[in-house]
């Protein structure tokens, strides 16, 4: 009976690893799929209209100079502005942007003392930004985004092309240190993998939303139509709920490819990129719960095949397999560094789960922060009562 119970276990924990096995091969073609149905821009040509970049700043005094540089190289955009918050930054971020004011009078330079209770750093200064902007589009840049000199004309095109109210070119992502290497690329990787573009455009579902802050276009009606960023002002993961907001209005939106459009080295070494998601993946996941679930699901479709592989599995190495191909249709479709770093899937999605742990650890402790500032917005005061 021993015996019995022993093959029953081993046949249970085979079946688990074929069924991983496939399910990893299904995301694979998926991406493939997705790899040919993401949006590409068009080739540049003269924008007709008034363009605002907005470009929210805190202590950028190391990114601005190549930033702005970039964004005023911009070609076949002649009506452009663009409005820099420098939101209460403590470095040189505030001379560099003077300087560059000065000599340009396309930048409007503007300057806050913090955000106010109820409302997080980032959304406060994309909403001044937007208030002061004359733009019919406008265009969320941040500061470790280089835009290419025809890249704000083509999301401009792209956008207008398709009709959609907001398109979110996610720029080519560079990834130098080792842990940039494992973590960077999961995400691309889990948009392409894992979104379906073409239902993600025309569904209104909260779910199939994504976009990313560092390089976003929308309509300027769109946008207000939508509440702005005030309608998503204590949110960590502000440019998906802005997304959601144009949506909830009737709108769309998706993102699309902005690998031509520009580059983007969003963290710097590991202390930069392990503070940079503790911030942010414990909102990705909206509860402790979820976000286990989301981390169990990507442990069973790349760990474990792996880790049965190790042990002589042709299903896992199958499944293993898998996982390294979709990693690389992602980063071979998106400018990314597709070998070796593809064959250490399993351990950037490992990497992964401590990230989101220690994520919901920092927030649960209230040590989570960036730019020494906590990652949850404050709660609004109350105003007195009637007849106090």
């Amino acid at each position: 009976m021993a015996v019995t119970a022993v093959r029953a276990g081993a046949a249970v924990r085979a079946g688990v690893v074929r069924t991983a096995a496939l399910a990893s091969m299904g995301i694979a073609a998926h991406a493939a799929v997705n790899a040919r149905l993401l949006r590409v821009a068009p080739p540049a040509r003269p924008v007709p209209e008034r363009v605002s970049v907005i470009l929210p700043v805190r202590d950028e005094a190391a990114r601005l100079d190549g930033c702005l540089a970039a964004l005023l190289a911009a070609r076949d955009v002649p009506e452009l502005e663009i409005v820099v918050y420098d939101d209460a930054s403590t470095d040189a971020t505030g001379r560099i942007l003077a300087g560059w004011a000065r000599r340009d009078g396309r930048i409007v330079p503007l300057r806050g003392a913090g955000p106010p209770p109820g409302w997080l750093g980032k959304p406060y200064a994309c909403a001044g930004a937007a208030a002061a902007a004359t733009g019919t589009v406008l265009v969320f840049v941040d500061a470790d985004v280089i835009i290419a000199a025809d890249g704000l004309a083509r999301a401009v095109a792209l956008l207008r092309d398709s009709g959609l109210d907001l398109v979110s070119p996610y720029p080519r992502q560079v990834a130098a240190s080792p842990a940039e290497r494992l973590v960077q690329p999961l995400l691309t990787w889990s948009w392409l993998a894992l979104l379906p573009l073409r239902a993600a455009e025309r569904s209104p579902r909260p779910s199939l939303a994504a976009a990313g802050g560092q390089f976003l276009c929308v309509d300027a009606a769109a946008y207000r139509r939508a509440g702005g960023h005030a309608g998503v002002r204590d949110q960590i993961l502000e440019d998906i709920a802005l997304l959601r907001a144009v949506k909830r209005f009737g709108g769309r939106g998706v993102i699309v490819d902005g690998t031509s459009l520009a580059t983007n080295r969003m963290y710097v070494g590991w202390a930069e990129l392990r503070d940079g998601y503790a911030k942010s993946l414990a909102a990705a996941g909206g509860s402790p719960a979820a976000s286990a679930a989301q981390v169990g699901l990507l442990w069973w479709l790349f760990v474990l095949p792996a880790a049965a592989a190790a042990r002589g599995s042709r299903a896992g190495l199958a499944g293993y397999l898998a996982g390294v191909a979709g990693r690389v249709v992602a980063a071979r479709r998106t400018g990314g560094r597709s070998w070796p770093d593809a064959a250490a899937h399993p351990v950037s999605v490992g990497l992964l789960g401590y990230l989101t742990a220690l994520s919901w650890w920092r927030r649960r402790r209230g040590t989570a922060a960036w730019k020494g500032r906590p990652v949850t917005a404050p709660p609004r005061r109350r105003g007195p009562r009637a007849g106090s």
